[in-house]
């Protein structure tokens, strides 16, 4: 069952998930077909990609309220405003569907501000602009980030 594993993920991910099913029903399956050290490292995998996905759509609202908070552009601007709606509405579905990352969120926006920070400075740098503030400077809670708070 590992070299299924390794070699087509996707037949391996469904006939494990049919016996799993089948096991759960109380049906007798053959114990040697689970794959149990790779079920379990999927399992796992799924929440860790959970974590990374909030971390990321964070970073990207970060990025766009810094970016609108600095910017002197004018055109950008709504296109900046959309993503930040855009991502906080998947963020809002992220943790209503793992309600567990919600007490992390905190930690996760004080640890991806960094990034926010530089990947905001390197968009404005990249079209010609000069920040109107401080963008080390600038920083953010959880109502910011997650309400409906806009610069």
């Amino acid at each position: 069952m590992s070299d299924l594993y390794d070699t087509d993920f996707v037949i391996w991910s469904r006939q494990q998930s049919e016996l799993l099913r089948r096991r759960a029903s109380g049906e007798l399956v053959n114990e040697a077909e689970i794959d149990w050290p790779n079920v379990a490292e999927e399992i796992e995998a799924l929440g860790k990609n959970e974590a990374r996905a909030l971390a990321s759509k964070l970073a990207t609202v970060m990025e766009h309220l810094l970016k609108l908070e600095a910017s002197p552009a004018v055109d950008p601007r709504a296109g900046w405003r959309a993503t930040i709606r855009r991502e906080r509405t998947d963020i809002h579905r992220l943790l209503k569907d793992a309600p567990s990352l919600r007490p992390t969120v905190a930690a996760v926006i004080a640890e991806e501000l960094g990034a926010a920070r530089r990947e905001a400075a390197a968009s404005l740098a990249d079209n010609g602009e000069t920040p109107r503030i401080a963008i080390e400077g600038i920083v953010y809670d959880e109502d910011q980030v997650l309400g409906d708070w806009l610069p």
